[in-house]
């Protein structure tokens, strides 16, 4: 919301707009007052609805001649008050104002008024007028009320204002269709997420403790025993079976609101829509989704423990059958407050891509993995989830509190320094010749069987899981096989930064393997500066000399990094050792860094001869001394 509301006043000459204004800001009628008044200013503290908007009211003339200053008025309104006064500027009402409004593009609310009602003697007519104006309100869906008033009187004058300050603030037309009788769908589905995250137990219900924390939540203040009583006594009026013993269920949560729009009480909705972040349009807004959250360049983003914790009770929370496993119904459920489940994990093809039991279950271990590799490559979609699926932090932090930021790592020209990287989750990419064993890897990493026929990677592929490392601190190990689109990622300095270590493969067996590998270093330089593990796979099979100008050892030697190591896809040891040596390589980046200049030593004729140097002029000094000291 805007933090000045811009009320226009229009309507025909006479009707009294100006007097409308003037009784409002005096509190008295003025009589024989200018007949456009300029505009006027209302402080907060006189606003009746909210106390952080200043009101700014503008009175217009509909003379031909004043048309182009109405026009731009009208277009800066908020909300405009349309008076009449009469049964002809009544008529005007749905043959020229409103079209007119609608001409200029404005859709804005607007409260019809009919002034003037001291004159009317016969209380009969006066209500004839308000009748009048039921089918035009159907048919203009921007008119948000009507209420009759006399300025002379002061009769209604506060309250024309104040259903103006209401229209703005607390707008029924995207809650309520006044054709229909019931909300709008879009105001369902935000009180549906509501509920949702409401209902603690996800049991269906709000029980009275689940009640009283939205109360306080929205409004500040507790429910007591006989409000709890009264709420489900107005709803199962209105709703049998809506409101029981075990509390109020989603079904009477929406009837309970729109019984507010029915009583015109629309504010209390709005005031639960509101402090769940939600926005005129009934979207949740965007500072909310994506907080500013600065991560400076070659940093990368994580969970933070509070974050982590989240994600786990969420887990436990709808596990409903403690399988220790989501399946796709728990799935479906646990993202029920959100659009759906994040566009990257259908593109990867979750849940393929993480840890599942045998029924193909996500497990917690798996769902965790997910998280921190979504996080790792794009935090503004895990932020945006954390907000959709209820996360609370702190009042400042908000769903920030839930990431956090690593240090920042340079790639550099020589070999890394000694020293760990602060960082929990790691990206590696697994390169190698086709039929190498690349996807073997992947699956082996995800616990999945051995299938030994051969298909090729088209499309990219992704898996996520923890590395127990020695001592017993665990990371997130990210595998790609980047399938197609491995010469564009590997020729893009950018897609390479985001990359901690390199896997290189090849097939012990074939003695054409290896040669890819060194042809491939050779294509993209860039490589070079990224930490490297060399496996040679397929070590169940016979061995076979590598056509190559060096041997895989002796290259790797030249190098300065270990010699490969011999895996097989059916070797559980030999693959634990390698995520363990991947996960090693991406944390120390200095032991696992191909040396790319061997190192200048100091030259050993440089000391010497500086050495030398010093020598001649200690002589010379003391040469120097001793002969001064001779002299007379």
């Amino acid at each position: 919301m805007s933090s000045d509301v811009r009320l226009v006043l229009c309507g025909d000459e006479g009707v009294g707009k100006s007097s409308l204004i003037t009784s409002f800001v005096k509190e008295t009628f003025v009589p024989n007052i200018q007949s456009v008044l300029p505009p006027i200013s209302i402080p907060p503290e006189f606003i009746s609805v909210a106390n952080n908007l200043t009101m700014s009211i503008v009175d217009t003339s509909s003379r031909p001649q004043d048309r182009q200053s109405l026009n731009r008025e009208i277009r800066r309104a908020n909300v405009i008050l349309l008076v009449y006064s009469d049964h002809y500027t009544s008529e005007r009402i749905p043959l020229f104002w409103l079209p007119y409004f609608r001409s200029l593009g404005v859709n804005v609310p607007v409260v019809l008024c009919a002034n003037k009602c001291d004159l009317v003697v016969d209380t009969d007519s006066a209500e004839v007028i308000l009748d009048e104006m039921i089918p035009i309100m159907e048919e203009f869906k921007e008119i948000e009320s009507c209420i009759r008033s006399s300025a002379k009187e002061q009769y209604n004058v506060n309250q024309a204002f104040y259903l103006c300050e209401k229209a703005v603030i607390h707008p029924i037309a995207p809650l309520f269709d006044s054709k229909e009788q019931n909300l709008k769908p879009p105001a369902i589905a935000a009180l549906q997420r509501i509920f949702f995250l409401c209902d603690k137990d996800q049991d269906g219900f709000l029980n009275d403790k689940e009640m009283n924390d939205l109360q306080l939540k929205c409004f500040n203040k507790s429910l007591n025993p006989f409000d709890h009583q009264e709420i489900k006594s107005i709803i199962y009026k209105a709703d049998v079976g809506s409101a029981t013993e075990e509390g109020i269920s989603q079904e009477g949560f929406i009837a309970l609101n729109k019984i507010f729009a029915l009583k015109g009480r629309h504010e209390t909705t709005w005031g639960i829509l509101r402090t769940f972040h939600y926005t005129d349009s009934l979207s949740l807004s965007d500072k909310f989704l994506y907080p500013r959250f600065d991560v400076p360049q070659y940093s990368s983003v994580e969970l933070s423990p509070a974050g982590y914790r989240f994600f786990v009770d969420l887990f436990l929370l709808f596990d409903k059958d403690n399988d220790g496993g989501l399946n796709s119904t728990e799935l479906n459920s646990l993202f029920a407050p959100t659009p759906e489940i994040p566009a990257s994990w259908t593109k990867s093809q979750f849940p393929t891509t993480t840890l599942c039991n045998e029924e193909g279950h996500v497990t917690l271990q798996g769902w965790l993995a997910q998280w921190s590799m979504t996080t790792f490559q794009d935090h503004k979609t895990t932020l945006a989830y954390l907000a959709w699926l209820g996360f609370e932090g702190s009042e400042r932090g908000g769903t920030t509190d839930a990431l956090k930021v690593t240090k920042p790592r340079r790639r550099r020209k020589t070999r890394p320094k000694p020293g760990k990287v602060d960082r929990n989750v790691f990206s590696c990419y697994v390169l190698g010749a086709p039929d190498s064993g690349k996807s073997a890897i992947l699956d082996r990493f995800l616990n999945r069987p051995f299938y030994p026929l051969y298909m090729p990677t088209i499309k990219p592929r992704i898996a996520v899981n923890s590395v127990e490392m020695q001592g017993g601190k665990q990371c997130y190990m990210i595998l790609e096989e980047l399938g197609e689109l491995e010469p564009a990622v590997l020729d893009n300095s950018t897609k390479l930064d985001e990359c901690d270590v390199i896997c290189y493969t090849y097939d012990s067996s074939n003695p054409d393997s290896f040669q890819h590998i060194v042809d491939l270093r050779s294509k993209y330089p860039l490589l070079d500066r990224l930490p490297a593990v060399f496996a040679a796979l397929k070590a169940d099979l016979d061995k076979q000399q590598q056509r190559s100008d060096q041997q895989p050892d002796a290259y790797t030697r030249e190098l300065g990094l270990s010699a490969p190591l011999h895996v097989s896809a059916t070797w559980t040891s030999s693959l634990s050792e390698l995520f363990v040596q991947l996960a090693e390589a991406a944390q120390n980046p200095s032991t696992a860094t191909p040396i790319l200049e061997p190192e200048e030593k100091e030259s050993p004729v440089m000391p010497m001869i500086l050495a030398s140097s010093a020598v001649a002029i200690v002589v010379a000094t003391v040469a120097w001394m001793f002969r001064t000291s001779r002299e007379p």
